[in-house]
This record gives C-alpha cells, sequence and structure tokens, in this order.
C-alpha cells in the first residue's frame, strides 16, 4: 500500500482561506451571476475548493475547474508518438475563449515543478508549447487584450517547493514556500483586502508620474546591459488594479509589484542581460543575453536552456520584439525576501523587467476603442507568446528620455530616483 503524505498540514488553513478570498474579490472582484473558469495542477485541490466556495458566496454563476497532472505530462514526453507534439486541444481553448466572450472570468493558480520538462528532448518541448500556443491563441486575445476580469495566484506544490527549498524536509520547504506566497500575497496581515487597497493606490501615483511625463523612452544601463527601449505612441502605464473591457475593476496579478506599459516594437536597441533565470515551461533559461536592432533580437545565448530560448524566439515574427516594459523597485518584498522562485509571477516582481511577444492593448490611451491595425500602427506588438524575464538588480539605472531628448532619472541602483 502506497502512503501519499498529507502536505496540507504545513500550510496555514486560515492564512490559505485568506489568500482564495483575496483571489476573488481583490484580484478578480467576481460579479454577481459571473461564471468562472480555474486551471490548476491538480495538486492545488484544496485552494481551489476555497476559492469555489468564495465564488459562490460572492454570488457566482457557474465555477469550473480544469486540472493539470505532472505525471501525466511526463508521460506523454516519454511514450507519445512523434505527430503527439505538433497537436494540442484546440477544442478546449476554442470552448475557453467561448466563456469568456460570454462574460466568465479566468483565474489560473501556478505552482508547477519549474524543471519538470528539463530533462526532455528541447525539440519536443517546443513544438508543443508552440502548437499550444497557437491552440491557445483566442482565449489568450481575450486575456491579453484585457476583455475580462482575470487573476493569477500560486499554490505552494510539493515539486515546486523542492525546487525552492532543496536543502530542507519536503513538508519544511512546502511550509516554507506557502509563508512566503501568503506574505507576497499580503494575505499574512490581519486586513489583507484593506492592504491591497493601500498598495493599489502606492503603484497607482507610480504610474500617474510616469504618464504625466509622456517619456519617449527608457534608457537601462548596468553590467552587462545598456539598452533604450523606445516606448509606443500613445503608450499608457498601468500598475495594481485596472478596470477590464467589462467594466470590472481587478488586480490581475496576485502578487504585483510593478507597473508596466507597451514598447514600441521597431524601436528598441542595445544590448542587456538577465538578471535572475527564466523558468519557462518546465525549462531554465538562465544567463540571456541578447541584442536588439531595430526592435529585434538578433543575437541571443544563455548559459544554460539557450537551445530553447532560441526556439522560443522562432515562434513567430513577435517572439523577438517586445510586447512589456515594467519597473519594479530593488527592494520590492518578494527581492527582500532573497528567495528565487523559479516562477515568473514571483520573481518578476523582485527585478524590473521586459516580456517577449504579445503587448497589452490596455497599456494604450483609449487601448479599449483601438482596432488591432491601430494598435499595430502605433507600435504595439503581436505575437503567439507573452514571456517575462528579468533585467533589473541594485546595478542597474534608468532614465526617462523626452521627445526633446532630455532625460530624467527613473531609478538610480535599483530604486525609484
Amino acid at each position: 500500500m502506497t502512503i501519499v503524505p498529507n502536505f496540507q498540514t504545513a500550510v496555514d488553513p486560515q492564512k490559505l482561506d485568506k489568500l482564495a478570498e483575496v483571489a476573488v474579490k481583490v484580484g478578480l472582484r467576481l460579479e454577481q451571476g459571473q461564471d468562472l473558469v480555474i486551471t490548476a495542477p491538480i495538486a492545488a485541490l484544496p485552494l481551489v475548493r476555497l476559492i469555489t466556495k468564495h465564488a459562490y458566496i460572492a454570488g457566482a454563476g457557474i465555477v469550473l475547474a480544469f486540472y493539470s497532472d505532472e505525471e501525466t505530462t511526463l508521460a506523454r514526453y516519454q511514450h507519445a508518438p512523434n505527430g503527439s507534439f505538433d497537436k494540442a486541444s484546440d477544442w478546449l481553448y476554442e470552448g475557453m475563449a467561448k466563456a469568456y466572450a460570454n462574460g466568465a472570468a479566468r483565474l489560473a493558480i501556478a505552482g508547477d515543478n519549474p524543471m519538470l520538462l528539463s530533462g526532455q528532448d528541447p525539440a519536443k518541448v517546443a513544438r508543443a508549447n508552440k502548437a499550444n500556443s497557437m491552440a491557445y491563441k483566442p482565449a489568450l486575445e481575450k486575456i491579453a487584450n484585457f476583455d475580462i476580469n482575470w487573476n493569477i495566484i500560486s499554490y505552494p506544490n510539493p515539486s515546486w517547493a523542492r525546487q525552492v527549498f532543496p536543502d530542507v524536509p519536503e513538508d519544511v520547504a512546502v511550509g516554507k514556500l506557502a509563508d512566503a506566497i501568503f506574505a507576497a500575497s499580503r494575505v499574512d496581515v490581519a486586513d489583507p483586502i484593506g492592504a491591497w487597497a493601500e498598495h493599489n493606490a502606492n503603484l497607482k501615483k507610480r504610474s500617474t508620474w510616469l504618464n504625466g511625463e509622456r517619456f519617449s523612452a527608457l534608457h537601462f544601463t548596468g553590467p552587462g546591459t545598456d539598452l533604450t527601449v523606445g516606448l509606443a505612441d500613445g503608450h499608457e502605464w498601468h500598475g495594481g488594479a485596472s478596470t477590464a473591457k467589462n467594466g470590472i475593476t481587478c488586480n490581475p496579478n496576485i502578487p504585483t509589484e510593478e507597473v508596466f506599459t507597451t514598447p514600441h516594437a521597431l524601436k528598441v536597441e542595445g544590448h542587456v542581460s538577465s538578471t535572475k533565470p527564466l523558468s519557462h515551461q518546465g525549462t531554465l533559461i538562465d544567463n540571456i543575453q541578447v541584442k536588439f536592432e531595430d526592435g529585434r533580437i538578433v543575437e541571443a545565448k544563455a548559459s544554460r536552456g539557450e537551445e530553447v530560448l532560441n526556439k522560443v524566439l522562432d515562434t513567430d515574427e513577435g517572439a523577438r520584439r517586445l510586447g512589456e516594459v515594467a519597473l519594479v523597485p530593488h527592494s520590492s518584498p518578494i527581492s527582500k525576501s532573497g528567495i528565487l522562485f523559479y516562477n515568473t509571477l514571483f520573481d518578476e516582481n523582485a527585478s524590473c523587467h521586459i516580456a517577449l511577444g504579445q503587448c497589452y492593448s490596455k497599456c494604450f490611451l483609449d487601448g479599449a476603442s483601438l482596432s488591432q491595425e491601430q494598435i499595430k500602427a502605433q507600435g504595439g506588438n503581436s505575437s503567439l507568446i507573452h514571456i517575462d524575464w528579468m533585467i533589473g538588480s541594485d546595478k542597474v539605472d534608468i532614465d526617462g528620455i523626452r521627445a526633446d531628448g532630455s532625460s530624467v532619472p527613473v531609478m538610480r541602483k535599483g530604486e525609484w530616483a
């Protein structure tokens, strides 16, 4: 008889319940009668159940969860025929896109083992990722264009916890990761919803200042980095809570420490080095170094995962261009924790970052009314992918460049100037 360990005892049940409540009331701000689509690792079932409870208390219509499982994912790579890796469940994603078009909200729970596919054939991983990205595009467009209220949170999956805390017993690792998630998500305080209101107000001040400056570009300088990121015409900075096209103001990412906007896809020049590893679809990509010319990556290297990186860059034309630039102070709570999460949702909130691929239409003035052609004309990028990676540290300075060429200090040594 196999005994399955119960890691739930390592996770504070009251804080887990608070996380579920924050996901519904702050992350989604679910409305009366609104349906909810959840995606989650099967290990996150305890959190899914709590979210479902809070969603129905908030008046949800139907809550439906879809689960992933690491063992079944690995089984495909180990045993599936070669042709499997060019296929994806387009019928499922078409159904999700239809649900979003009919007004459903979306919640994703992150927590998969970041190294799950590190031992698998990179070519198969790349093919499967591309097929999945193509199939997911109808649903992703509803999310990237902010048609709906959506949210991502995390659960301390044991396999993820072992990667983050490899030197302690598994149950201790789960407890430590749970505590880190609760702290970063602001649910380890007496009034999490009030804490989020205060945090959103502070992020709003930053984005309001940046929008008032109307910079034409940002200039990043630091070790291995001399990068000028032109900003899209009519770009708009956002951070924290934002209002979706359906009129609901939600917090898409929990945690979040960033203010972000859309770069100009044709106006990025120079070279940049990553400051943290990127965990992408089960592969760790470390020490990324790329060179941009006319907005396009023309050279790309990495000390680890380089083959996967280059396959990602070959996904489509937009994969070599930027869809987002985000500013995060080095003193953010996630950075101060000193933890490398191997999870973009957390690691991007420890550092300034850029994203390859699809831009967010909401990061334009009157973005809700712009067509895809207008967004492209203003410099917005289009791609099947959107992948954030970290370029900020306490050694990186950022200047805002005005249209007349003058510059304004934005960040010095990783902190707001």
